[in-house]
């Protein structure tokens, strides 16, 4: 009687390990966590405290939505499903493919969302073809300055934060000619004129500078930022509704005897303004 009393106390013991509460699971790995961050980070079982719950958003079902995929494990063996026709991006700038197993990583609040705005050259500023000249780029929340291997260690980190809660990363500048202002031609993301991948940090006035060597040729460019995290991967936001991460400008690069005609044609037009505002400041005097 003793043995099967013993022997129904560790059958209920096994069952109730085995129904255990998710929280009481995610206290235990956090515990083990703290007392060995180290193991926990070389592991290659996922930690339950980690395991994502929610589901495929479709419950209830809502019109024009798509029910996401939904997973046990986090899609930790995703990248399985496809090997070895699609490789693993392993680090690696594939320009057949891949698949990415790292995770998207820390996220920043609404407020330490970053923002990007060209200084110079402004939007239309007519610029001289052929000769250096410098692009300013003025940013906020996000450490800029932090630029890893992009042949070795492409999208190859989670995305980290600082600790003001700002993103750390750098940003790209990239010049495409389009043609004409009024153009709807899509562009060839695979072309660009210009392309500088900016690894300094911001000045203390959150500005960057990038100096355009020989410049380029004449024409209409659009010219953007891309701002990312450190292994390269786009900066990840917390909500869907946001305004731009980035920013874009229309410069017009046009040869010299050009730029000296416009500079001349608008300083022209700024002189008969005035004296145009003048003779009518003089004519509404009564004396």
């Amino acid at each position: 009687m003793v043995s099967t009393y013993l022997s129904t106390l560790v059958t209920i013991a096994l069952a109730l390990s085995a129904t255990a509460a998710p929280a009481r699971r995610a206290a235990a790995a956090a515990a083990a966590t703290a007392a060995n961050p180290q193991a926990l980070q070389s592991s290659l079982t996922v930690d339950p405290s980690v395991i994502q719950t929610t589901d495929d958003g479709q419950n209830p079902p809502v019109d024009g939505q798509s029910a996401a995929d939904t997973s046990k494990n986090n899609f930790a063996n995703f990248c399985a499903l496809g090997l070895p026709a699609t490789p693993l991006t392993n680090g690696l700038q594939i320009t057949t493919g891949s698949c990415n197993p790292i995770p998207i990583g820390n996220i920043p609040s609404t407020d330490s969302m970053p923002s990007s705005k060209f200084q110079s050259p402004k939007n239309l500023d007519v610029i001289a073809s052929g000769q250096t000249f410098t692009i300013t780029l003025a940013t906020k929340n996000i450490q800029l300055g932090t630029f890893t291997n992009a042949q070795k260690t492409y999208f190859a980190n989670p995305q980290k934060l600082n600790a003001q809660g700002a993103i750390i990363g750098h940003t790209h500048i990239v010049m495409e000619s389009i043609g004409s202002l009024t153009t709807t031609t899509l562009t060839d993301p695979k072309t660009f004129f210009f392309f500088k991948g900016v690894n300094d940090a911001q000045d203390a006035q959150g500005n960057v500078n990038v100096d355009v060597t020989g410049g380029v040729t004449p024409g209409v460019y659009r010219m953007c930022t891309i701002v990312s995290s450190a292994t390269h991967q786009p900066a990840i936001v917390p909500v869907a509704q946001h305004g731009s991460l980035d920013d874009c400008v229309y410069p017009l690069l046009q040869r010299v005897r050009t730029v000296a005609f416009h500079k001349a044609a608008s300083n022209r037009a700024l002189r008969t303004r005035e004296r145009a505002g003048s003779k009518l400041m003089f004519d509404s005097v009564s004396f």
